[in-house]
């Protein structure tokens, strides 16, 4: 079960979402064209997935149930 989280950087309370650097146009472009680019391409792609604000994308969550996650809930919402 996903846990609530609060951004830290926006101030967004909600769950988060799995954010991908890069491009998948230019990970086809470069399997497509280059087999070893691809291929490093898209292993730099896979290690570099973080879990980021829904509103801003920023991986700066806090669980909304630890100490400063009830401070950030104060500071934004009171």
């Amino acid at each position: 079960m996903k846990k609530e989280s609060i951004c830290a950087n926006c101030g967004f309370k909600g769950m988060s979402k799995k954010y991908t650097k890069g491009a998948f146009w230019i990970e086809v472009i470069l399997w497509l064209c280059f087999l070893i680019p691809g291929l490093i391409y898209t292993v730099w792609r896979l290690t570099t997935r973080y879990m980021g604000c829904r509103q801003c994308g920023s991986a700066a969550l806090v669980p909304i149930d630890s100490p400063r996650g009830r401070k950030l809930i104060e500071e934004f919402y009171k």
